[in-house]
């Protein structure tokens, strides 16, 4: 079962889409966001969850103190249920937070996007190929707040991914088949 780990909705059970999603396991969600709360990443934090599929990374961060979250989310049946999930963490939390569900592609979704965001998380599809990712980052850069954080979860036999200019890799850490790479405004 998926959950919110920690902050206001803790414990909070989130739906998952019955198919063509890869929920973010709880053991690489939890030391996600103790490196995201130690580095002060969230509390305020304006965040961006592209490819949300559930919502869980975007949801975790409105949990704990995140003051708005845009989920972006391309197939219509995960869609419906990030935004269930939103309205149910946001009904956990009470006022203070505002969360979005955006029906759209994500390239799409950022030809548009306002920004400035503080926190991106990125976990598309296995089977986005690294010359797409590289083009989805570079929408993505110019929409980074400085001293803004982007997280992209790939496969750990995917290479690191390509950045665009205004990104720099920070770290990258692996969790058997999950690879987590973080990179910071230049």
């Amino acid at each position: 079962m998926t959950r919110i780990i920690a902050g206001r909705a803790g414990s909070l059970g989130l739906d998952v889409p019955d198919a063509g999603t890869r929920p973010t396991s709880d053991r690489v969600r939890e030391s996600l966001f103790g490196a995201l709360e130690s580095a002060d990443a969230i509390r305020g934090a304006a965040v961006l969850d592209l490819y949300a599929g559930s919502g869980a990374l975007g949801l975790e961060a409105a949990s704990r103190g995140a003051a708005s979250v845009d989920l972006v989310e391309k197939a219509p049946r995960a869609a419906t249920v990030a935004q269930r999930n939103a309205g149910r963490v946001a009904k956990a939390i009470g006022a203070g937070v505002v969360v979005r569900v955006h029906r759209s592609s994500a390239d799409a979704y950022l030809r548009t996007a306002p920004g400035p965001f503080d926190l991106v998380f990125l976990d598309p599809p296995y089977d986005v190929g690294e010359t797409e990712l590289a083009a989805t980052l570079a929408l993505v850069a110019p929409l980074v707040a400085d001293g803004g954080h982007v997280v992209i979860e790939r496969a750990s036999r995917s290479p690191q991914p390509v950045l665009p200019d205004g990104l720099v890799a920070s770290r990258s850490k692996r969790y058997g088949d999950t690879t987590l790479w973080w990179a910071t405004t230049a």
